[in-house]
């Protein structure tokens, strides 16, 4: 149980990508011009979130072919979602990031690589080479021919000599949150069809503006503020980006781990209620655990740790959210507790704790923190954050030529994120969790990963 994912024996440093053809792709038909109001959830997320979708190859779409089809349906596309044509500009009145629809245009680009789908090794597998399947901002930077005219939006089809490709997308992670990019995904996969729109987008991001006046009413100690006005300085994040050494490794927990973990969480549950023990309320308390115990050189019982996670509030505000909101309408619901109470604790006590950090996000919880977003132009922060792309579904999107063999995000190496993914043969129930950490850190997260997966 618990097995740690190995490093595969051949990894491929270079993937040989040729670049072959950059274009700009617009609206196929004249759109607005007009001005995209940003929610203050939006406003922190200036940075750019890449995807990579393989596939097999198809006797009826051989690469060439998909990536013209992708062409026109990219274009068919940048009508209902003309944001992504568009360009982030800072309102010169209030200092407020806003999308311009300009009509700028998309940038998509066409390549390919010297290897067979299968010679590039296990896409499961984080290769840092993947990053050669989509895009940098160098190579746009030098189509474009200006540094300040930045695409929201970049597809890259790379064809693999097996007839296989990869559908790599960077898009800018104030345009969607995942729910509406899996969204965005399969209205791109029935365009492509020539079938009408899955789901209209709703594009009003007034629907997450703050109150007038703001109201703080409730305390948010996930939150911390900034010294000066959002998007005023690129360089801050929402956690730590100092660059430093950093050992990774893929864990993975298969079905009957994530079993194993919730029948643990049952056995010491005071109540009869265990329906907040779900999957990932489980494996997030079971990386909780590991990963405060395994900070710095010496145990710390009193030192407190706060994970955090985020809580899609589409269903959860009053009246709801539209499922078809296009902009991010996820918030961080986080869990605080000592080192000592997550070192002897009962684990049902750790499940039960992350478990109310979504139980917390009410309407009202939900606005305060909009609310709070206002006043002080802050973000969320903690000791690390669980991102999970575990259920998102990228690869149950139906295109033309078939379902991705794998979809995943390209990793970037941080020690405050950590990343759920779904495995590649069992993307239902197995999870595969990333961990970056320095390696006197990740030495005893595996050990104690391994042990308590084990117990």
């Amino acid at each position: 149980m618990g097995a740690l994912y190995q490093e595969p024996p051949t990894l491929l440093q270079d993937l040989k990508v040729s670049i072959h053809d950059t274009s700009l792709i617009f609206p196929s038909q004249e759109t607005p011009r007009k001005s995209i109001f940003l929610s203050n959830i939006d406003q922190v997320l200036n940075f750019n979130v890449e995807t990579l979708h393989f596939f097999p190859p198809h006797k009826d779409f051989p690469p060439h072919l998909v990536a013209e089809k992708l062409r026109n349906t990219l274009a068919k596309a940048l009508v209902p979602y003309d944001f992504l044509a568009g360009r982030l500009k800072a309102n010169p009145k209030t200092g407020r990031l806003e999308i311009d629809c300009n009509g700028g245009g998309a940038v998509f680009v066409v390549a390919s690589s010297e290897y067979s789908l299968d010679e590039i090794g296990d896409l499961v597998y984080p290769n840092p080479a993947f990053k050669e399947l989509i895009c940098g901002s160098e190579i746009v930077n030098e189509f474009l021919g200006k540094d300040d005219d930045q695409p929201l939006c970049l597809v890259q089809i790379t064809s693999f000599k097996c007839g296989g490709f990869a559908m790599g997308l960077s898009t800018n992670h104030a345009t969607f949150d995942g729910l509406s990019f899996k969204t965005f995904l399969q209205n791109l996969a029935a365009l492509a069809a020539d079938k009408p729109l899955v789901v209209i987008p709703c594009n009003d991001r007034q629907l997450l503006a703050a109150r007038c006046p703001p109201r703080v009413t409730c305390d948010h100690p996930e939150m911390v503020e900034l010294k000066f006005p959002l998007g005023q300085d690129s360089n801050v994040a929402m956690f730590d980006t100092i660059p430093e050494d950093l050992d990774f490794k893929i864990f993975r927990l298969t079905a009957a781990d994530i079993a194993s973990l919730k029948a643990r969480a049952k056995e010491t549950c005071k109540t009869q209620n265990y329906k907040h023990i779900t999957g990932f309320n489980v494996v997030s308390a079971y990386i909780w655990r590991c990963k405060a115990l395994s900070f710095g050189e010496n145990f710390n019982p009193e030192r407190e740790s706060r994970m955090l996670y985020a809580v899609d509030i589409r269903p959860r505000l009053n009246p709801p959210l539209p499922a078809s909101y296009t902009g991010n309408a996820v918030l961080s619901a986080y869990a605080t507790a000592k080192c000592e109470e997550l070192k002897v604790g009962p684990f049902s006590k750790l499940v039960e704790m992350v478990s109310q950090g979504a139980k917390r996000m009410t309407d009202e919880y939900a606005r305060s923190s909009i609310d709070w977003g206002e006043l002080n132009k802050g973000f969320p922060q903690g000791e690390f954050l669980v991102s999970s792309w575990w259920r998102l579904g990228f690869s149950k999107v139906e295109y033309p030529w078939g379902r991705p063999r794998y979809s995943c995000p390209v990793v970037c190496h941080r020690k405050d994120i950590i990343l759920l993914f779904p495995d590649i043969e069992d993307d239902e129930n197995g999870i595969n969790v990333l961990v970056s950490l320095p390696k006197k850190d990740m030495d005893k997260f595996q050990i104690l990963f391994q042990e308590l997966i084990s117990a």
